[in-house]
């Protein structure tokens, strides 16, 4: 299977859109995966896992080229889409509310298990914004683990990092998300 991937991202790179749909078809548990990992608790959302994957393949297939190298390359890709569908379904869940109560929530290796009006993915988002601008790679590492489900060896892998540096990284950014997450509860 490691082969047949290989060679559809290439030629998903190619700009085969062929090849997208087979390498979709392919990875679909994959994705299905990193959905529920996203979505395990988030009741809140009302988003579906086939829901996540179906709209995170729309936003990938409306790319036209994929230029990736490697199957953990394209499972990065698919995450930040999916942050991007979860961050967009929670903002128009939050038009429709305007405003909420405001949450201090936690980070770990998931996603919050109450999220009240989406407020806590937003909040997520707007951290990983800020941590994006202090330390991008430690936010890369947020990324691919708390929204890809990569652990954190396949992390090190595909940022070419060792395994103790990616956990500095995650120790780092969960401490300025926690830190950024609860100034923002405070001024809501």
């Amino acid at each position: 299977m490691h082969d047949d991937v290989t060679t559809l991202l290439a030629a998903a790179s190619r700009g085969e859109s062929d090849a997208q749909n087979r390498l979709f078809t392919l990875l679909y548990d994959e994705l299905r995966h990193c959905a529920r990992h996203q979505l395990r608790g988030n009741a809140g959302l009302t988003l579906s896992t086939t829901a996540l994957v179906n709209e995170t393949y729309l936003k990938l297939a409306a790319a036209s080229q994929l230029s990736t190298s490697s199957r953990q390359h394209f499972m990065a890709l698919a995450a930040r889409a999916m942050r991007q569908v979860m961050v967009d379904h929670a903002r128009r869940l939050q038009a429709d509310k305007r405003g909420g109560g405001a949450v201090l929530v936690t980070l770990d290796d998931r996603l919050p298990e109450d999220p009240v009006d989406a407020v806590e993915v937003l909040a997520l988002d707007q951290a990983l914004s800020t941590l994006e601008q202090i330390d991008e790679r430690a936010a890369r590492v947020v990324q691919l683990h708390f929204f890809g489900g990569l652990a954190f060896p396949e992390i090190a892998e595909l940022e070419d990092l060792t395994v103790r540096t990616v956990m500095r990284d995650w120790q780092v950014a969960r401490a300025l998300l926690a830190t950024e997450m609860n100034a923002a509860a405070l001024r809501a």
